[in-house]
């Protein structure tokens, strides 16, 4: 059985990117990956694509969190402050689960992000469900798609 893990999206499966992996014993975070060499633009937000999706428990999510050195280095933030990414985001009826990162550039010139790089990392969570939850509607879509 199949708890938690990352897998490769459909056109990134022969990419020669790594997945994300834990650096040593005691990281938290799965180092993700830039798919593509990726300009950021100074005072813009850019989606990053990662070429990753991630499966989890239905009591889980997956934290999305900019590597700490990226983020002083070239004064970079995710953002949305940290991504949430939804065990139902994965493999749902609109969408194949690709994990995209939304960086904001608040330095003063373009930042170059290569293909292969180090950008985020990644943290498995488990949440709790208030008294009284009745959500039961299923996802159907990519980035954005709940609520609509």
């Amino acid at each position: 059985m199949r708890n938690r893990g990352f897998e490769f999206i459909a056109a990134y499966k022969d990419s020669g990117l790594p997945l994300p992996e834990r650096k040593t014993a005691a990281s938290a975070g799965y180092d993700i990956t830039a798919a593509a060499d990726v300009l950021l633009p100074s005072g813009k937000v850019t989606l990053i694509p990662t070429g990753i999706k991630a499966y989890m428990q239905p009591d889980e999510y997956l934290g999305i969190h900019i590597r700490s050195g990226l983020a002083v280095k070239h004064a970079l933030s995710l953002v949305n402050g940290q991504g949430i990414i939804d065990a139902d985001y994965y493999d749902n009826p609109g969408n194949e689960g690709h994990i995209m990162v939304g960086v904001f550039n608040h330095g003063g010139d373009p930042v170059k992000v290569a293909k292969g790089e180090r950008i985020a990392q990644g943290i498995f969570y488990k949440y709790l469900r208030a008294d009284g939850d009745t959500a039961s509607a299923g996802r159907e879509g990519g980035l954005g798609s709940t609520g609509k």
